[in-house]
């Protein structure tokens, strides 16, 4: 029953995962196609350029929800194994980046990371990752390499530590989509301290026009 409880649960991880809720809320709140808006991306982020903030923010949580539900059964319900696990997680993710709604193409899979790791107990690797991605964004300025480089210290943190190594399988695949995905963007190197710079020159402006 493990395989077909496995199999069914990663068919319908694809198939929620593939649901562009953030061109769905672009299209019924906004009526607007976000896909025209910046890098033509389907994802959370067009959805604030086209103009809506409470539709953007209402777009970035449900591209995070549908990472949820399917991967929460497969743990917590039905206690499936490790890699039953990280094929359900996956499926939730390659629907999302591949969307057969969008003709196969998608986002660029990151809200939806949030919300693969969200779902499992093991929260040390949620926390990893936003940890990781915090910093990065402090430190360069490149968001692709945000990312990247966020998956990989967390990638880095949960083999150091000793966690399962299913979550580590599953976290080294969703750094190698995320490469993937953001692909065109990481041909440029990334730009450090940039952000960081410009945030503490603007406490010290603060500070001094006080």
């Amino acid at each position: 029953m493990t395989i077909v409880y496995t199999v069914l649960l990663a068919i319908a991880a694809f198939g929620l995962g593939a649901v562009p809720f953030s061109v769905l809320v672009g299209r019924w709140l906004l009526k607007a196609n976000i896909q025209s808006y910046g890098d033509g991306n389907p994802g959370a982020v067009n959805v604030f350029r086209a103009g809506g903030q409470k539709a953007g923010y209402l777009a970035v949580f449900l591209d995070v929800a549908k990472g949820v539900p399917f991967v929460f059964l497969a743990y917590s319900w039905l206690d499936l194994p490790g890699l039953s696990i990280v094929a359900v997680a996956l499926s939730a993710m390659l629907g999302h980046a591949f969307s057969p709604f969008l003709g196969w193409r998608g986002g660029k899979a990151v809200a939806i990371t949030f919300g693969v790791l969200l779902a499992l107990p093991q929260h040390e690797a949620l926390l990893a990752f936003i940890a990781c991605v915090v910093a990065g964004f402090l430190f360069v300025e490149n968001d692709a390499w945000v990312v990247v480089l966020g998956s990989a210290g967390a990638l880095a943190y949960l083999t150091i530590t000793g966690s399962e190594s299913w979550i580590i399988l599953l976290m080294l695949c969703i750094m190698a989509l995320l490469i993937y995905r953001h692909f065109q963007d990481l041909r440029s190197m990334p730009r450090l301290r940039g952000r960081l710079i410009r945030w503490l020159q603007s406490i010290l402006r603060d500070t001094t026009s006080v």
